[in-house]
């Protein structure tokens, strides 16, 4: 893990642990050593953000492996994705728009354990589940329901404080303030490596 990937998710541990969303320098919550070469503040986007990438480090890649079928290769993390058979495909793995969803269930689960380990709370038990919608025109996700499982042993007091800190997961937030994505071509030959 390098840069702004590893800053990206210190400052999700920091923000976890109360600690705040640390920066780069001692005490920061950052592990490993400074990725070479110059310090580079990124821009500042819209609401605050920065951009987590630099140029060392590897985009996301998705390739087409047959049929509907691709691998999407994350900092060498490889997950595939197809249809259904009912839509063409041959059903060997999730479709995109399941893991949209499960993406926002692993975050609100990842939230909810660091939450409870934080108070010394159970984890065994810990579950969610998600179930959603399509709408159409334009096709896409028009609702998501998500169900937390709480341990046994969780007490009263602290399910509202879980349910504030699930509900604030990073893939939740960016759904309720939706991030500007551009999507441009590129010519296969200039996708050649140097």
């Amino acid at each position: 893990m390098q840069g702004a990937q590893q800053r990206a998710l210190a400052g999700c541990a920091g923000a976890l642990s109360g600690r705040g969303w640390p920066g780069v320098g001692p005490g920061s919550g950052v592990v490993g050593p400074r990725p070479p070469g110059p310090v580079r503040t990124p821009a500042p986007r819209r609401g605050g953000t920065a951009r987590v990438d630099s140029d060392d480090e590897r985009p996301m890649r998705v390739e087409h492996t047959g049929g509907d079928s691709f691998a999407i290769n994350i900092r060498g993390h490889v997950i595939n994705v197809d249809q259904p058979v009912s839509h063409g495909g041959d059903d060997t793995a999730a479709t995109p728009t399941e893991l949209f969803v499960a993406s926002l269930a692993s975050c609100v689960a990842f939230y909810a354990r660091r939450f409870l380990a934080r108070h010394n709370l159970p984890t065994e038990g810990l579950a969610v589940e998600a179930t959603f919608e399509m709408g159409s025109r334009p096709a896409r996700v028009s609702g998501i329901d998500v169900r937390l499982i709480v341990p046994e042993g969780v007490p009263a007091e602290r399910r509202e404080p879980l349910l504030a800190v699930a509900t604030h997961c990073t893939v939740h937030n960016t759904l309720t303030a939706a991030p500007d994505v551009s999507i441009t071509l590129v010519d296969t030959a200039s996708d050649q490596p140097d």
